[in-house]
């Protein structure tokens, strides 16, 4: 592609994505639903102005990188420790019946192959953060008690989605299930945990000194963004997922992160709400030109809409998925309308589950069809419960 013709497809890219998330906006429906239909709208399901060329992947690659720092610097621990085993309970079984089901499901049911079943399940056990707050937020209710344990609940889930999301990747890449390759990354990803923090309380430290002596604009999200992207190559060569190294950033930088044995790493109040207030615009720009990938990347025209295995592969698992997120809130002891509340808020995907679908769309571990299929099933999670629990807070108010 000539350099002018990049420039136009970015420019479509970006304008596009972002009229297509205020409309999405407006109809109070997440923007991430919008961006990735503004993908579907460019690419060959549609117009075909757009095509899933490197250069445009690359940046997306990026941009799930710094989603990743975002969701990891909004990640308070502390909030896991204070609202204790409910929160506990829920992401565990949030987590791992999504799993279990979901593969299952497609292993003994539909006949998928083994490393394509476990791809399904771990993209069912996302929990997109970002999505359940805002949602919360909206309705005023983030400080209530069940959304404290839904907050709570949501840590836990974007850590273990995390390390899973390494598994499968290292699954994806090595060719094949191996437990030692499992056990491998394991042992990297705790080593990565362990240092990443500890080195980036180091250089964060060096870089609010530079900061608070320095007022060249610009200083401040040069230099985390060269930290983010620093910490996906160390991931790298220490055999995890670049997107770990992303993750790791955000949480290390976040207003408190614990590690094992109590050890715990303060961070000024302060200086965290300018590392976020400063990045904020360059993950925005960034991480939209991700989801409309993601939608480009799927064409509908491929897909045979008269096959019983797309409507059903599709709303089995969307049965599962909302089944699997439910059940783990209803085992807590809170009143059954709590209860409901805390299942709906923790079934969301957004752009947690596109990152996994994405990841194996791209390890060709995903046919187009069940890519199809992930991407209807991560859409409607994402679209729905937010219309559901604003419809049940207001019966409860009646």
């Amino acid at each position: 592609m000539e350099t002018h013709d990049y420039f136009l497809s970015l420019l479509i890219i970006l304008l596009t994505a972002r009229i297509f998330a205020e409309l999405a906006a407006r109809w109070h429906s997440p923007p991430v639903i919008g961006e990735l239909l503004a993908g579907v709208v460019l690419g060959p399901s549609l117009l075909g102005w757009i095509e899933p060329m490197e250069a445009i992947k690359l940046m997306a690659e990026i941009g799930i990188i710094l989603l990743l720092f975002e969701v990891g610097l909004k990640t308070d621990v502390k909030r896991l420790v204070r609202t204790g085993v409910k929160s506990v309970v829920v992401a565990l079984c949030g987590f791992v019946l999504p799993l279990a089901l979901g593969f299952a499901l497609a292993y003994w049911i539909f006949g998928l192959p083994l490393l394509v079943s476990l791809f399904i399940g771990g993209t069912l056990t996302a929990t997109s953060i970002g999505i359940t707050v805002r949602v919360l937020s909206d309705l005023n209710r983030q400080q209530s008690p069940e959304g404290q344990i839904v907050l709570g609940a949501a840590v836990l889930d974007d850590v273990l989605g995390v390390v899973l999301l390494a598994l499968l990747y290292e699954f994806s890449i090595g060719g094949g299930i191996s437990l030692l390759n499992a056990g491998k990354v394991l042992v990297f990803v705790v080593a990565f945990f362990l240092v990443a923090p500890i080195a980036a309380k180091i250089i964060s430290l060096i870089i609010k000194r530079i900061d608070a002596s320095h007022h060249l604009p610009g200083l401040l999200p040069t230099t985390i963004v060269s930290l983010v992207l620093f910490f996906a190559w160390l991931a790298h060569a220490l055999g995890a997922p670049e997107l770990l190294g992303g993750f790791a950033a955000g949480l290390a930088l976040s207003r408190r992160f614990f590690l094992p044995l109590g050890i715990a790493f303060r961070t000024d109040e302060r200086f965290a709400h300018r590392i976020e207030d400063r990045m904020k615009p360059i993950v925005q720009l960034f991480t939209p030109i991700f989801f409309v990938y993601v939608g480009v990347s799927l064409n509908l025209h491929q897909i045979d809409w008269s096959s019983v295995f797309i409507w059903g592969f599709s709303i089995s698992l969307l049965v599962v998925a909302i089944m699997g997120k439910l059940i783990g809130a209803l085992l807590i002891q809170e009143p059954w309308s709590t209860r409901t509340i805390i299942g709906l808020a923790m079934v969301p995907r957004g752009e947690v589950g596109l990152i996994f679908a994405e990841l194996g769309r791209a390890s060709n571990i995903f046919s187009n069809e069940i890519y199809a299929g992930m991407v209807i099933v991560i859409a409607l999670t994402t679209l729905l419960p937010p219309f559901v629990m604003k419809w049940f807070y207001g019966s409860l108010e009646k």
